[in-house]
């Protein structure tokens, strides 16, 4: 089915849903649910997707009452459970948050704000570490064509354009989410989502934009507190390359990835996908292509 582009229009505040995407996230569920509701404006509502968590996190919800919706699923990874959660939302400006993250009074605003414009497709704050170790990261930027990112360190002096912006708080309009497809339902597991539905959306003529003096605390952790398989992971970086780059920078993304042991279970699996009508969708709807995308932001790869 082909994407239509539409526009939302400015005009008097919208509702907020926040859609928090959990599994086994422990005490740290909790926090992350009442500090939303501690900080969010008094029409707005959390939408709280629990992905199969066997460690009982979630059950505090159960009997709570109010503005905090729990949704019980089961492995549906990332996109899929960030689509659900926002299709039982009702807001009209979405914010897809990790559980594991802490926000500041009035967080919400700026990143509202920017996301009225209409050729703004989605805004994020900036990111620290949770606790706060005073680095902070200001959108990211790929590395080169292993698909590998890191965080842009330089503040700027207000809301400026980005080339990905963080997944574990992201807010959009909702015109923005339908219009655009939502996260890829494709895509396995975790990894790689934020960045697929950032080059879409930039490729599809939005702008993607940071509110550098919002700060957002997240918690960094070393270990998944749930088994991501890596050939998973890597399938989705070969994912978005072949949905979004041209042969040439394809062919460099290739080469860096095929190294890797786990290369062939990955490209098995992006087999077995919808690649290639995807990609033909994508090239009927895309206003800016990858070239654009590259001289943007000076990447060199």
């Amino acid at each position: 089915m082909a994407i239509t582009l539409t526009r939302g229009k400015a005009g008097g505040r919208r509702r907020v849903s926040t859609v928090v995407i959990s599994r086994n996230e422990g005490t740290q569920l909790r926090r992350t649910v009442e500090n939303l509701d501690d900080t969010l404006p008094g029409d707005a509502e959390i939408v709280v997707v629990d992905d199969g968590s066997t460690d009982r996190s979630a059950d505090f919800l159960l009997k709570r009452r109010g503005r905090v919706k729990l949704l019980q699923v089961k492995n549906l990874g990332v996109a899929r459970a960030r689509n659900l959660g926002a299709r039982q939302a009702r807001g009209e400006i979405i914010v897809f948050a990790d559980a594991h993250i802490a926000v500041p009074p009035r967080w919400w605003k700026p990143l509202t704000e920017l996301v009225e414009d209409p050729v703004t497709g989605a805004a994020a704050p900036a990111i620290t570490n949770l606790p706060a170790n005073g680095r902070l990261g200001y959108g990211l930027v790929f590395k080169g064509a292993g698909l590998d990112v890191h965080w842009l360190q330089d503040k700027p002096g207000g809301p400026r354009a980005a080339p990905l912006l963080p997944g574990c708080c992201t807010a959009m309009r909702r015109d923005v989410f339908e219009a655009s497809g939502g996260w890829d339902e494709a895509m396995l597991q975790r990894g790689n989502v934020d960045n697929e539905g950032c080059v879409r959306l930039w490729m599809l003529g939005y702008d993607l934009m940071l509110a550098p003096d919002v700060v957002v605390e997240h918690k960094f952790r070393k270990r998944s507190p749930y088994p991501v398989g890596w050939p998973q992971y890597l399938h989705n970086r070969l994912r978005l390359a072949f949905l979004h780059l041209n042969p040439t920078r394809l062919a460099k993304t290739v080469a860096a990835l095929r190294r890797d042991e786990a290369y062939g279970e990955a490209l098995a699996l992006l087999a077995e996908g919808d690649l290639g009508t995807r990609r033909r969708q994508l090239d009927l709807a895309r206003v800016r292509n990858d070239d654009c995308y590259f001289e943007r932001f000076g990447l060199q790869w």
